[in-house]
């Protein structure tokens, strides 16, 4: 699973069996959709696992975070991910009805 910084400052979360290849492919402009509009990317994080299946896991985990989380993971700061975890909703503590 990594992750890779793209030139307009987003994120993209990923998973591969051949990291330096899929980096190739990003670089080249094969790879996703989402990165080939935002060359050139830089990897800034990245976790191995026995399986792709883990790490595929862990990549729809991990995409699902806000940018605080994933900063706090790139940073080695996994302390303050309990905390990032936390939703918005329950950080403003009230609720709004849609009529």
């Amino acid at each position: 699973m990594y992750i890779l910084l793209c030139s307009d400052g987003t994120f993209y979360t990923g998973s591969t069996k051949e990291l330096d290849r899929r980096l190739s492919q990003h670089q080249l402009g094969e790879g996703a959709n989402y990165t080939k509009k935002r060359l050139p990317v830089k990897l800034v994080y990245y976790e191995v696992f026995n399986r792709i299946d883990h790490a595929y896991y862990r990549e729809k985990q991990v995409q699902g975070w806000r940018r605080e989380k994933k900063l706090a993971l790139i940073n080695g700061t996994p302390e303050l991910l309990p905390k990032l975890a936390t939703a918005y909703r329950d950080i403003n503590g009230s609720f709004r009805k849609i009529e």
